[in-house]
C-alpha cells in the first residue's frame, strides 16, 4: 500500500465509512503475504516509494499469475520483467490494463498515473539493437511516475545525430544511456549535459565485447564524473534508479 492509500483508508475510518476490523484486515498482510513459492513484499511502497517489482525469468507462469492476482488488490502499479507473450496472455484476464511490451517483454498494470518525477528522463540508445534494454528502462521508469522519452540510434559512429539532439538531451533531469560494443556513448553525453547519466552497458557486440563487459569496463572508467553505471542489460535497474533520483 502507498502513503496516499493507507492516509485515505485511515480518513475513511475517522468518517465512519469504514470499520476498524475491515481496516485491520487491510493492513494485515501489510509487511508480507506467503504464498508459499513466494513472500509478497506489500510493505516495499511504503517502505520504498514503490511497490516490488515481478521478475517473471525461471518462475511458473503460474507462479507469476498467483503473485500479480495477490498484488493487484493493493491497487498500485504493477510490473512484471523479462515475460514473454505466453505469460501476458496467462495474465490479461486479471486486469484489463494489462500490458505486453514485446520488445523489452515487460508486462505492465498501470493503475495509478501520477507523475512523482520532478523532471523528465530521457532514455538514449546507441543502436537499434539496444533498443530491447532501453525499452525495459523506459517502461520502469513510466510506470514509477515519471514522464519519459526516447531518443534511439545515436551511437557515436554517428555523431552528427547525438549532437543534433543536443536540445532534447538538454531538457532531461536525469538520462539513461544504453550502449554496447565499447561503451563510449554515456561518456558523450555526459560531457554534453549537466545532469545524473546512468549507463547501462548492453551485451550488443562482436567476440571481444565479451558480451557486454567490454562496454562495462568502458563506462565504469568513464572520464565524464556525472555518469553512473548499473549492470549489463540492467535496464530496469537503471529505471529504477532514475525514478528514485528523480524524486529527490
Amino acid at each position: 500500500m502507498t502513503p496516499e492509500e493507507i492516509t485515505h483508508m485511515l480518513k475513511q475510518v475517522r468518517g465512519g465509512k469504514l470499520s476498524v476490523e475491515a481496516a485491520v484486515d487491510r493492513l494485515r498482510n501489510l509487511n508480507y503475504e506467503d504464498l508459499g513459492y513466494a513472500k509478497i513484499d506489500h510493505h516495499r511502497s511504503l517502505r520504498q516509494g514503490f511497490p516490488e517489482v515481478v521478475f517473471a525469468r525461471g518462475k511458473e507462469p503460474s507462479q507469476v499469475e498467483g503473485i500479480v492476482r495477490r498484488m493487484l488488490r493493493n491497487r498500485h502499479n504493477i510490473l512484471v520483467t523479462r515475460g514473454d507473450r505466453a505469460l501476458y496472455e496467462l495474465l490479461r484476464p486479471l486486469d484489463p490494463r494489462v500490458e505486453f511490451h514485446a520488445l523489452s517483454g515487460a508486462i505492465s498494470i498501470h493503475q495509478d498515473r501520477k507523475i512523482r518525477g520532478k523532471g523528465k528522463v530521457v532514455v538514449v540508445c546507441a543502436g537499434t539493437s539496444d533498443i530491447p534494454v532501453a525499452e525495459e528502462a523506459l517502461v520502469t521508469a513510466r510506470i514509477m511516475g515519471n514522464r519519459v522519452d526516447s531518443l534511439y540510434d545515436v551511437g557515436v559512429a554517428g555523431i552528427h545525430r547525438l549532437l543534433g539532439e543536443s536540445q532534447h538531451l538538454r531538457e532531461a533531469r536525469i538520462i539513461i544511456c544504453v550502449a554496447g560494443m565499447e561503451g563510449a556513448l554515456p561518456s558523450v553525453v555526459a560531457g554534453m549535459v549537466a545532469v545524473p547519466v546512468i549507463a547501462v552497458p548492453s551485451s550488443v557486440g562482436y567476440g571481444a565485447s565479451f558480451r557486454g563487459l567490454a562496454a562495462l569496463l568502458g563506462m565504469l572508467n568513464s572520464c565524464s564524473p556525472n555518469v553512473c553505471v548499473v549492470n549489463i542489460d540492467n535496464g530496469f535497474g537503471a529505471g529504477y534508479l532514475a525514478s528514485a533520483m528523480n524524486r529527490l
